[in-house]
């Protein structure tokens, strides 16, 4: 079972924004959108803040595969996360997000809220094989 290491969430909280969240259609058509609003919500769970996503809402939907790649310049590395998405437009976590955003001043009511449970991590960056699944390796 995937969660995240103390350099993870080193990697997450000094991120540059945005992060890369990568979606496919049913037909297997990729999408890659930046997103500023995202944190780590638990121990295996991002939380990601829809604001804009069309396209990326639909592919959810269809296809819940997705993953979410970070880069730290204060590390010079950083991750990609891979896991099942859903979104959700109600409930507490959606409420989260719309309290943090109003919380940073935004001028938008975000549309939803998008949850990756997290079951494959890769390192990115040099100096490591990126090809090697991390959360294989963590227990």
């Amino acid at each position: 079972m995937f969660q995240f290491t103390e350099d993870m969430k080193n990697v997450v909280a000094t991120a540059v924004r945005p992060f890369l969240f990568a979606t496919a259609s049913k037909d297997g058509k990729p999408n890659g959108v930046p997103i500023g609003f995202v944190r780590i919500l638990s121990d295996d769970e991002f939380m990601l803040v829809d604001n804009f996503m069309q396209k990326t809402q639909q592919n959810i939907i269809e296809n819940p595969v997705a993953a979410v790649t970070c880069w730290s310049n204060e590390v010079h590395y950083g991750y990609q996360f891979k896991g099942k998405a859903r979104y959700e437009t109600s409930g507490e976590v959606f409420d989260s997000a719309v309290e943090w955003v109003q919380s940073r001043g935004a001028s938008f009511q975000p549309k939803g809220a998008v949850i990756v449970k997290v079951d494959e991590v890769y390192y990115v960056g040099g100096r490591k094989d990126s090809r090697v699944n991390l959360a294989s390796q963590e227990n």
